[in-house]
């Protein structure tokens, strides 16, 4: 696995947020031989991801000048930033510091897209670059072509096309990753909820057979919230009888890819990567 990104002084930091995408990233980091210095945050980072990295620093939910001294205190120039932090959670654990509240005075708006940019932007003015997420990743972003050995049905094919037309419009608003699709019709679009709270609503109210299309938004800035699945995407829609799960090729990361494959051939669920025309 290689990069084309130099890495100043051989240490990348990572800001790490839920599931095991961060855990994963610190070990093929550390396998291309970087220090990495992570900043974890409690109640959304794995605590797994301590045995993982070479210094681990928690904070709370928009604590940022503590997340800015701890990465100036190792040395770190430039970090990614990977795993999400739950929506639901903003609104109820976040604990923002002078720092953060002088970052949100200067939102025009509260979109996600809108806050990272400028949460990058005052790292950069700190010294610290953010890189995009797909950095060191190459080996684990989803390819193009069905991964699975069922092909999508000529009605499954109907349902990823559609969705994947409104995947973008959803994305382009600012909305979400993910919709889910029956018979050509929405039946659940990705909110605060998260990728697998609507899989299993929208599988729930199409009964079974549904049809899952996650991509990135059209204005999608890979140094954030690159789009990912894992076991658990196929556990939720196993329980719900969904048939197909439908991902950008390229700018999706597979999590465990065996067991995602191994999982989804046992359920008959398709898997499928679709290379964007933008």
């Amino acid at each position: 696995m290689t990069t084309s990104i130099p890495i100043q002084g051989g240490r990348i930091g990572l800001i790490a947020g839920n599931g095991r995408f961060p855990i994963i990233f610190a070990d093929n980091a550390r396998k291309l031989g970087l220090y990495v210095s992570a900043v974890a945050h409690e109640g959304e980072t794995e605590p797994e991801l301590e045995r993982h990295v070479d210094r681990i620093h928690w904070i709370k939910i928009g604590q940022l000048s503590k997340l800015i001294k701890a990465f100036k205190e190792d040395g770190v120039q430039q970090a990614v930033m990977l795993g999400g932090i739950k929506k639901t959670h903003v609104f109820t654990t976040v604990r923002p510091d002078f720092r953060t509240l002088a970052l949100a005075t200067r939102l025009a708006f509260w979109k996600d897209d809108d806050i990272l940019r400028e949460f990058a932007a005052e790292l950069e003015r700190e010294g610290i670059a953010i890189c995009e997420s797909t950095f060191g990743l190459d080996g684990i972003l989803v390819e193009e072509g069905t991964l699975t050995s069922r092909q999508p049905t000529k009605k499954e094919w109907d349902d990823i096309r559609y969705g994947w037309d409104v995947a973008q419009e959803i994305g382009r608003l600012d909305i979400g990753q993910c919709v889910v699709i029956k018979d050509r019709v929405v039946v659940a679009v990705e909110a605060v909820e998260g990728t697998d709270g609507a899989i299993k609503r929208g599988g729930e109210l199409a009964k079974e057979g549904a049809v899952v299309v996650k991509r990135c938004k059209p204005q999608q800035d890979l140094r954030f919230d690159l789009p990912a699945i894992g076991p658990r995407t196929i556990e939720v829609m196993a329980s719900v009888k969904a048939a197909v799960l439908a991902v950008e090729a390229g700018r999706t990361v597979m999590l465990d890819r065996d067991i995602v494959i191994q999982k989804a051939q046992k359920e008959g669920i398709v898997v499928i990567g679709i290379k964007s025309d933008g």
